[in-house]
Formats: C-alpha cells, sequence, structure tokens
C-alpha cells in the first residue's frame, strides 16, 4: 500500500517524512532517488528529469518507478505533492536561510514560506467581515487608506488598484497628512488603515480622529492588535514575521492580497458600468502601447 492515498485519501504525513519511512522497501537504485531528495529537496522543482537522474547517479526511468512507488503517476505529480508539502511545513518566517547554502536553495525557501503564508492567510479568512468591508467600500463616497513604511507602498498599490476601478481614493504615508485627512473626511469616506504591527501611535491617533466623526475604518493587521480593536472591520493577516530584524515580506504579501480581493469584490459590485469603464480604460492604455514596429535594421 504506498503512502500518498490510503482508498483515495492522500496522506497527512508530510511527504520528506514518507520517503523516509520507505527507504527500506526501495531498491538500490531508488534509494539513489531518495537520497538525493532529502539533501536538497527545495532544488526538486527547477530540475528536470534527465538532471535529476544525473544527480541521483540512476537512469530515468529509475526516477519514475521511485515517483510511483510513493503512488504518483510521474514526475510532475510528485514535484507538485513534494512543494505542496514543503510550503505547508515551512513556518511563515524566514528563519532557516542560511548564509552558507546554495542560492536555489534560499530562493526556494523564500517562495515556499511566501506560498505558505498566502495559503494560511486564505484559510483564515472571515468570510462575513470580508463580505462587510467590501460592501462598506462599494458604497463609499471616498476610499482612504493610511501606512507607513512597506504598508505605505502596500497602500499606494491598492489605492492604483481603486483608481481604475473609478473611485475617488488616495493613500497617505505620512503621519501628519493622515492627520489631516482624518480631520476634514467627509462622512461617507471608507478609511483602509494598513500595519502588520497594528501598534502605530501616530496610524492610531489619526483613526480615533476620523472613528469620533462617524468614519467607517477596516483594519488589515494582525489579530489583537491595537488597530484590529479599534477598527470597525477588521481583516486580519495572522503572519508570523520578525520586522525587527528583516523587512517586512510576508506580511507585505498577505496585506497585498487581501486589498486584491476587496479590489475584486468591489469591481464585481459595479457591475455592468464597471465593466464598461475598466473597458474604457483598457483601450486607452492599449491604444499608448501600439507603437509602430522599428524598422529594420540592415
Amino acid at each position: 500500500m504506498n503512502l500518498h492515498s490510503r482508498q483515495g485519501t492522500p496522506s497527512t504525513t508530510p511527504l520528506l517524512a514518507q520517503i523516509r519511512a520507505r527507504m527500506p522497501e526501495l531498491s538500490p537504485a531508488e534509494r539513489k532517488v531518495a537520497d538525493h531528495v532529502l539533501k536538497a529537496p527545495h532544488a526538486i522543482a527547477d530540475q528536470p528529469i534527465a538532471q535529476l537522474a544525473a544527480l541521483a547517479n540512476v537512469s530515468e526511468p529509475t526516477v519514475v518507478r521511485f515517483c510511483k512507488r510513493l503512488g504518483y503517476a510521474g514526475i510532475h505529480g510528485f514535484k507538485m505533492a513534494l512543494t505542496r508539502s514543503l510550503a505547508a511545513e515551512l513556518p511563515p518566517s524566514p528563519v532557516g536561510v542560511k548564509s552558507n547554502e546554495p542560492l536555489e536553495e534560499t530562493a526556494a525557501k523564500v517562495i515556499d514560506r511566501q506560498i505558505a503564508t498566502l495559503i494560511h492567510t486564505r484559510n483564515q479568512l472571515s468570510h462575513p467581515r470580508l463580505e462587510q468591508a467590501i460592501e462598506c467600500l462599494a458604497s463609499a463616497g471616498r476610499i482612504e487608506l493610511y501606512g507607513h513604511g512597506a504598508s505605505g507602498l502596500v497602500a499606494q498599490d491598492a489605492q492604483h488598484k481603486f483608481f481604475r476601478l473609478g473611485m475617488p481614493v488616495a493613500a497617505y504615508t505620512d503621519a501628519h497628512n493622515h492627520a489631516i485627512s482624518a480631520t476634514i473626511a467627509p462622512p461617507d469616506t471608507v478609511i483602509i488603515a494598513i500595519s502588520h504591527t497594528g501598534r502605530s501611535r501616530d496610524l492610531l491617533d489619526s483613526l480615533e480622529v476620523a472613528r469620533a466623526r462617524s468614519v467607517v475604518v477596516i483594519g488589515i493587521t494582525g489579530p489583537g492588535t491595537p488597530l484590529a480593536r479599534l477598527a470597525d472591520i477588521s481583516l486580519h493577516a495572522d503572519v508570523d514575521e520578525n520586522t525587527d530584524i528583516y523587512t517586512p515580506m510576508l506580511s507585505r504579501l498577505a496585506h497585498l492580497a487581501l486589498l486584491d480581493v476587496l479590489a475584486v469584490g468591489v469591481a464585481l459590485r459595479s457591475g455592468a458600468e464597471g465593466r464598461e469603464r475598466l473597458a474604457r480604460i483598457k483601450h486607452t492604455l492599449n491604444q499608448r502601447r501600439d507603437l509602430p514596429d522599428p524598422p529594420e535594421t540592415r
């Protein structure tokens, strides 16, 4: 019985652990493939079967037999399962990257953790709060985004998305500017505040001013933060990230993804009118891109 599936149900055992458990059952040649996979699992996805076979010092049919022994039809299915398993095993944190490891290992670890972070964000998302946030944004007279540092860059990216939807929108990354904004924003404004730690005193002060004027605040932050408690609607990105050492990477990706979902949700609420507006924008941009081919060089 293979370890990948029991009566059609995928095994919950991490794939590398499955391989270690099956080592005594493998042929000597298949064991060479297993040793290579266990030694550098993050590099396998980028290795064609010919390269994998050469590095393991076996034939290509041996690699295929190894994959089938674990319950996969071939190398492609095995690679996909290995990628998913590694992403699930790795904590969403840059810890574990070593200065002396091959660059392909570092790249694979960083990207695997990004994949794991996005999957975790998806699985933890509160759909009722998401629906509530989209409804507020779709009916807002104006959208404003507040964020500092890396969160400010996320705010500017979201500004561009909502701007393309034809909505009055502005992003403020300076504490003085969002303090002014909170003081004069019309009552039908919706503020999206973005902060991984949710503890910036300047940001929280501005939001308290806005909320005192009955402006709705949507917080994109970690659960249990001061921002999460202050916001009218809190969308959580529960990311374990040490921002004291590393520039925020994983939380930034989670925040970008959440804002993409909000923008798409608002676009869908706009119906035929919104689709027609986006089509006009696309037409205008295409006209700027359709330049004549350069003359041939003789």
